[in-house]
């Protein structure tokens, strides 16, 4: 399915941000976007956590796929 292709690549996006905030206090979507409080940001904060929200449902999902193969 293409929206849940799409959530993991935001998702791991997401991650990749994270990482760099982690490692180097280096916040990717706030440099690029011209700070962590514009409108654009947190634009990108709340699409990126809905897709992680999204990406909940493929770990149930996988599991339902692996239950009716082994029936």
């Amino acid at each position: 399915m293409i929206m849940d292709r799409i959530a993991l690549i935001l998702t791991i996006l997401g991650a990749l941000n994270w990482g760099s905030i982690g490692l180097f206090q280096f916040d990717i979507v706030a440099w690029i976007c011209g700070g962590s409080a514009s409108l654009l940001s947190r634009i990108i904060y709340t699409v990126i956590a809905l897709a992680g929200i999204w990406c909940i449902s493929l770990i149930f999902r996988a599991r339902e796929s692996f239950d009716s193969i082994e029936d």
